[in-house]
């Protein structure tokens, strides 16, 4: 059976799994296409193997049981298919502050700006983008915010009545960091992703996220779909919060690779992301974002989140944000892309493997039930913490 996550052959991958067989998550790494159980009360959590001194190390001796062949446990991930009784793959985060960051790379700046010009009207975007492109051209991938260059090219845009917020964090000296979701919220590989259903004109963002610990080390990456509704932040950028964070619409995974001889954040910065959507209807799409355009390094966006203004004792997760926009016309032309229900989307780059979910409404996706709380509770029971 081929692996549908891709993992590559070398590195050092952590994750979390479920099975009948215990109440709690497990930690699991991937090792020679088995999923390996390592829980121990060295480690009861990510959160914990993260916050060692050495993760990497810990993990290369950590000793655990085989639960299941990779391939066929995260064929069973998949939420329309699965079998309960066996071995799913879910989030790779538990404990961790899930964060993102928003416009940074500045060739998907001038979408945002469209969003909010056409007030969440997918119809008008095609002519407000060519008016904007032809202002400003659309060769903005060498742009630093706050330069001089990028100072120049927020007052052309203001003088042109297309002043925004999405510029400030765009092209000017802060980043834009909001909350994806709460910790333990995230799904992971093969489960669905949602949609709040007052949305019409929506998308997958295609991403890789930072795992950072509470010190702000940043210790891996992992793949990641910040999965976004156009219409409700077009509306306003106060809406944020209510396009964002939606039950199943942060999806992270399929594992986290930590950082070691083999995998490092320049890694990261070469990376190119790749998306596909494939439809019900018979529709497909797919694109790419180079992270050699982003306009913030990591380093920065991780900074920008946490330090001594602003503190995250469990570590957090931070999507890195991506440049690609999809305006493809999904029927009606002008009207451009949006997800129909079942939609397959898959997130990949060759390092960290793929991330596939299944699009559905945020209601019919599985309640998110299982907390901290309740995370907490299991371990102990378990004589884990």
């Amino acid at each position: 059976m081929t692996d549908p996550t891709r993992l590559p052959a070398e590195g050092l991958f952590v994750g979390r799994a479920r099975t009948s067989e215990a109440a709690h998550p497990l930690v699991v790494t991937a090792r020679n296409g088995e999923v390996i159980d390592i829980t121990s009360s060295a480690a009861p959590t990510v959160r914990d193997l993260c916050e060692l001194k050495d993760p990497a190390d810990y993990l290369r001796s950590a000793k655990g049981k085989a639960i299941g062949a990779l391939a066929v446990i995260a064929a069973n991930s998949f939420e329309a298919t699965r079998d309960a009784k066996k071995p799913i793959l879910l989030s790779p985060v538990d404990l961790q502050a899930v964060k993102a960051s928003g416009v940074t790379f500045v060739v998907s700046l001038l979408e945002r700006v469209i969003e909010e010009q056409a007030r969440g009207s997918a119809e008008k975007a095609d002519a407000i983008r060519a008016d904007i492109v032809g202002l400003i051209g659309n060769d903005l991938s060498k742009l630093k915010p706050g330069s001089p260059e990028a100072m120049e090219i927020k007052a052309k845009l203001i003088s042109r009545g297309a002043w925004s917020q999405y510029l400030e964090v765009g092209i000017g000296p802060d980043a834009e960091i909001f909350t994806k979701c709460q910790p333990m919220a995230s799904v992971g590989f093969g489960a669905d992703v949602g949609l709040h259903p007052v949305s019409t004109w929506n998308n997958p963002e295609p991403e890789i996220a930072m795992i950072a610990d509470s010190s702000g080390r940043i210790v891996g990456a992992t793949l990641g779909n910040d999965v976004n509704l156009r219409d409700v932040e077009g509306r306003s950028a106060l809406l944020l919060g209510k396009a964002k964070d939606n039950n199943a619409s942060a999806s992270l995974g399929p594992f986290i690779r930590l950082f070691d001889e083999t995998f490092s954040i320049a890694d990261v910065k070469r990376a190119t992301v790749r998306l596909s959507v494939e439809g019900e209807d018979g529709f497909s799409l797919e694109g790419a974002s180079s992270m050699a355009e982003i306009s913030r390094s990591p380093e920065e966006l991780v900074k920008a989140a946490m330090g001594p203004h602003h503190q995250y004792p469990d570590g957090l997760a931070l999507y890195l944000g991506t440049m690609f926009v999809p305006s493809k016309d999904r029927g009606e032309k002008g009207k451009g892309f949006t997800h129909k229900v079942g939609d397959i989307v898959t997130i990949s780059s060759e390092k960290l493997g793929a991330l596939t979910n299944r699009v559905r409404l945020s209601p019919d996706c599985p309640h998110w039930t299982y907390g901290a709380s309740h995370l907490m509770r299991d371990l102990a029971k378990a004589g884990l913490i």
